[in-house]
């Protein structure tokens, strides 16, 4: 494969059991259209399926993971099969004590591959697929190894109950933001220990500075500035499920126009990069690039950036994250990318992801 990325990490395990990306700033930046072809990074398949809502003609999701795409094959075969509860009860954002029992019944709609991942993982189904990934484990590992010598479980639910912003804010500075949560949150989130236990250390090649100290400012934004409550990321990372706040994808409301639109879903097990070059000039109206520009160089950001430009038709819109590296149209690209500004600088404020640094959004000139 021509991805730079792939010649320099492992992708044959699940890296991510569900998608860390706010599919409901996605969606408003895309701002999809009946009729348009989407482009989507698989990663667990949650926001390829979001794009669905808005009744798009077709959606492709590619990715280079046999592994992550057997995430988005578990789900699909979920939406055909199970009814919205049993859904949530699989993945993991409810209890339950019969998931093996759900996904035999989804067995039958998965390929071979997607079978030899999952039914070599029932400890993973069990626990709730949606936990599967490396990422998961290494916030499951905070969960439950640093965060009790940091705040009893009733703060944690003290801070997890709907307030008012004076009194989010009141809350994080007299109680969450103590000298413990400073000092642990440092060293579990530094290069060292996000690169060993939770993402890969080449991902970190190009990042320069304090990757803590970044992260810690967008926590405290998200503690704050937005509502705890409402929030699925942090509820998942702080309690292991999603509880009453759902991602765009597991919304009562989401299921139906998803299943209806599950047969206009294709995906492949390709780099980006090796299927752009094989898509006819002017394919796509819609991009979702999930953070794929984070691992490489800005050579290769340059180069990928004028492959998905050429695959666009005009008008179309591309959407990805910067979370520590940061990777923008280049100059030369400025006569075929327009960047969308302000708009995208509106959403990242209302990011629910909130360890992403920047969200850019770009259209074609």
């Amino acid at each position: 494969m021509s991805s730079e990325a792939a010649a320099r990490a492992d992708f044959s395990l699940i890296r991510y059991g569900q998608c860390w990306e706010d599919a409901d700033v996605l969606l408003e930046g895309l701002a999809v259209r009946d009729g348009d072809s989407c482009l989507s990074i698989a990663s667990a398949g949650d926001n390829t399926l979001a794009l669905l809502t808005a009744r798009p003609a077709r959606v492709v999701a590619v990715d280079l993971s046999p592994a992550q795409l057997a995430c988005l094959e578990l789900r699909v075969a979920a939406f055909r099969e199970l009814r919205h509860e049993e859904l949530l009860e699989l993945l993991g954002s409810r209890p339950s004590t019969r998931r093996g029992e759900l996904y035999g019944r989804c067995r039958r709609h998965l390929s071979a591959e997607a079978l030899r991942c999952w039914d070599a993982r029932p400890d993973e189904i069990s626990a709730g697929a949606a936990g599967a990934g490396k990422f998961e484990r290494y916030f499951a590992l905070f969960r439950q190894s640093v965060l009790p010598w940091i705040h009893p479980r009733s703060r944690v639910a003290d801070l997890l109950r709907p307030k008012p912003t004076a009194e989010r804010e009141r809350f994080y500075r007299c109680e969450w933001d103590t000298w413990r949560w400073r000092l642990l949150f440092r060293v579990f989130f530094s290069r060292f220990v996000m690169g060993r236990a939770g993402r890969d250390p080449t991902f970190f090649r190009f990042v320069e500075g304090s990757v803590s100290q970044r992260i810690l400012a967008r926590t405290r934004h998200a503690l704050t500035a937005l509502e705890p409550a409402e929030n699925p990321y942090l509820r998942w990372i702080l309690t292991g499920c999603h509880g009453v706040a759902l991602p765009l994808a597991l919304r009562p409301e989401s299921f139906d126009p998803i299943r209806d639109g599950i047969d206009r879903l294709e995906w492949h097990c390709v780099s980006l990069e090796d299927y752009l070059d094989a898509a006819p000039e002017g394919s796509f109206d819609r991009f979702n690039l999930s953070d794929v520009f984070e691992y490489v160089s800005p050579e290769a950001s340059s180069s990928l950036l004028e492959r998905l430009a050429r695959a666009a038709r005009p008008g179309g819109r591309l959407a990805y994250w910067n979370m520590l590296v940061p990777r923008s149209r280049p100059p030369e690209l400025a006569e075929r990318l327009r960047p969308q500004e302000r708009l995208a600088a509106d959403l990242h404020l209302r990011d629910k992801a909130f360890f992403y640094s920047r969200f850019v959004l770009e259209e074609v000139r």
